[in-house]
């Protein structure tokens, strides 16, 4: 009797394990009249997000409270990323015409500009850092050539980055969550490339991507790394995107790959749409959102769960916790808390 039974009793366990296990999304607030792509969790209770018409929020106990500003001087800037260091300290990313960098070191009362850039055609799309000194900011190509500034001191100074990447005519970079750059220790990076052509960019060579291209609505909009145990032993990335164009069509919008590039899987059951924002929380557990909802893969992105149809641009573990925010249209925040497996 116990032989017959254990198996159905080990079905059970492990499956409604699974089935506890898997993310829910919680709206926490939402009606504001701003788009929101940019965020950065600092840990399970402090989160910032900046979005359009200057706005900036900031919560300091895991989303029940929000503080919001609307940047002074900036009231009609597009804020598309952000880096946030502690409660007190943020960096904000304006897009274009002209380009802004600001600062604060007072939790969002006050913002001091620390880079400006009047060039023609300059569009910054966005940014990482690798702890609290080290950053880096990526812009559309500007004649051909793909704009990177970095940062030695926390955002105080930038200066043009060294190194030269070339794109091709109408290949340029999606500002929709401010994950297409992913930037990690020894100035190692790996930026994800959309438009007429698709790449993923290292520091020193690049890769054709599969995912859909050629229209400039198409492409890569957002690249994750698995990076333990350690960077330079990790070969597992991940991308997505699509057409935002077409943001229910699954089409060719999601690769992974396990040898740091050169060969790429599409999952068996890909993100049910257009995906503006990958994330690992573990090397087999993913999250994306998109225009269309949230999905989440148990499995090293093989297959997909549609796990909810709220609409939202960006999501973001938290650097020190577990807890995942995601951000949207209309001001809408969100979280997940997940304890893993």
């Amino acid at each position: 009797m116990l032989k017959r039974t254990l198996p159905l009793l080990l079905i059970l366990f492990y499956g409604s394990t699974s089935m506890a296990q898997t993310p829910e999304v919680t709206i926490l607030t939402s009606g504001t009249k701003t788009s929101l792509r940019g965020l950065s969790v600092v840990n399970d209770n402090v989160v910032w997000v900046s979005g359009s018409g200057g706005t900036v929020g900031r919560s300091n106990n895991g989303g029940k409270n929000w503080n919001w500003f609307t940047v002074k001087g900036f009231e009609k800037t597009e804020f598309r990323d952000i880096e946030a260091f502690d409660a007190s300290t943020a960096i904000i990313m304006g897009i274009a015409e002209p380009a802004y960098i600001l600062k604060t070191t007072d939790g969002g009362e006050t913002w001091k500009v620390v880079y400006e850039n009047k060039t023609k055609g300059m569009f910054l799309d966005a940014m990482d850092f690798v702890g609290e000194k080290y950053g880096m900011v990526v812009g559309d190509p500007i004649n051909n050539t793909v704009f990177l500034a970095e940062t030695y001191d926390g955002g105080e100074t930038w200066k043009e980055y060294d190194g030269k990447l070339v794109a091709d005519s109408g290949e340029a970079f999606f500002a929709a969550s401010g994950t297409n750059i992913r930037l990690f220790p020894d100035k190692v990076f790996f930026l994800a490339s959309g438009g007429l052509r698709s790449r993923l960019f290292t520091n020193d060579e690049s890769f054709a991507l599969p995912i859909i291209q050629g229209k400039e609505t198409t492409g890569a909009n957002s690249v994750a790394v698995y990076t333990k145990p350690n960077l330079k032993s990790s070969k597992q990335l991940i991308v997505v995107g699509g057409d935002f164009n077409a943001d229910t069509s699954s089409f060719k919008s999601c690769y992974y790959t396990n040898d740091g590039g050169k060969t790429w899987k599409a999952p068996d059951v890909p993100p049910h749409g257009y995906r503006s924002c990958v994330e690992y929380l573990s090397q087999k557990d993913l999250l994306a959102c998109g225009l269309n909802g949230v999905d989440y893969s148990s499995n090293g992105g093989k297959k997909w769960n549609w796990i909810s149809k709220e609409s939202f641009n960006v999501c973001r573990i938290a650097k020190l916790g577990t807890t995942i925010y995601l951000a949207g249209n209309n001001g809408k925040v969100a979280k997940i808390t997940w304890q893993g497996n």
